[in-house]
């Protein structure tokens, strides 16, 4: 037994074993860094060949070139927010993006916190029947058809409408999962100290909420810019046009000028980046602190 135990010591600290196996690691950490970078390398190469285009001359965006541009032309921006009317389509993104996913977050965290504190055979049915718009397309054809019944046809407010009610499922089933691991004891103690619904759930319960509800705005808000089909479908009208309907309409009048629609899709772009960068710390930690069992 004691000559067993003398060999796995010496095997343990054997001199010849202990550098392999760090360089065993050294290698696959090698390994893992490269394939980010990679990766990496393969997400910012379109960004970096659309940006550098975009102050290029007609010819030399032409050429698709990773190079550097022999004279930058910042005016190529100043072309396309004139010519493409992006002020225009920037206020309309920005008025579909806030406002119908600041309500469908309210809502859809009032919605989730009744369904998880109350769990009756009612709210069940009603959770399980708004995550089936997860699986279940939209059928523009009836949207159209409440919407013109409504006489919400052809305006703001219907679209506001339509990329409202489209966030439900996935606002519902994220605040869920997060409101389950709240205390309970909280909401009592509330109820205790003399605390109504209201000064419940705006006082005690959303600041709770921030994370996930923040994560819910970003990725929605991220949805609702980058929607084509859905204004496609449901407007005809130029000035109601978000901005990525306004770059495929200045595309379509411009598709040989590849510096101006390179600038389009750079103005385009950037607000969702910089709120995605803003907003990254509270995606990962509303993604992972939602993540429990119920």
């Amino acid at each position: 037994m004691t000559k067993k135990l003398h060999q796995n010591q010496q095997t343990k600290h054997n001199p010849v074993l202990r550098p392999t196996q760090h360089r065993a690691r050294i290698i696959q950490t090698l390994l893992k860094q490269l394939f980010c970078l990679f990766l990496t390398l393969l997400v910012i190469s379109p960004i970096y060949l659309v940006f550098i285009n975009s102050f290029k001359t007609k010819g030399e965006a032409a050429r698709m070139s990773i190079a550097l541009p022999t004279e930058w032309h910042f005016e190529n921006y100043t072309k396309v927010i004139e010519d493409g009317k992006l002020i225009q389509g920037f206020t309309n993104s920005m008025t579909y993006s806030v406002l119908s996913t600041a309500v469908a977050v309210l809502l859809c965290a009032m919605a989730a916190y009744v369904m998880c504190r109350n769990r009756s055979k009612l709210n069940t049915m009603l959770y399980y029947f708004t995550i089936c718009g997860l699986f279940i397309p939209v059928n523009f054809v009836t949207v159209m058809k409440v919407l013109q019944t409504l006489r919400l046809a052809e305006t703001r407010a219907g679209l506001i409408l339509v990329f409202t009610s489209s966030m439900i499922p996935f606002c519902v089933f994220t605040i869920k999962s997060f409101v389950s691991s709240v205390p309970v004891e909280l909401d009592e103690a509330a109820v205790i100290d003399g605390a109504g619904p209201l000064q419940l759930f705006f006082g005690i319960i959303i600041p709770l909420l921030k994370p996930i509800l923040a994560t819910a705005f970003i990725l929605e808000f991220m949805g609702v810019w980058n929607d084509f089909i859905t204004p496609l479908y449901l407007t005809s009208k130029s000035s109601m046009w978000p901005m990525n309907l306004a770059v495929y309409n200045f595309f379509g009048k411009n598709a040989s000028y590849w510096n101006l629609v390179f600038a389009d899709i750079m103005l385009t772009c950037l607000p969702v980046i910089i709120i995605y960068l803003l907003g990254q710390k509270y995606i990962i930690s509303g993604l992972t602190s939602g993540a429990v069992k119920e």
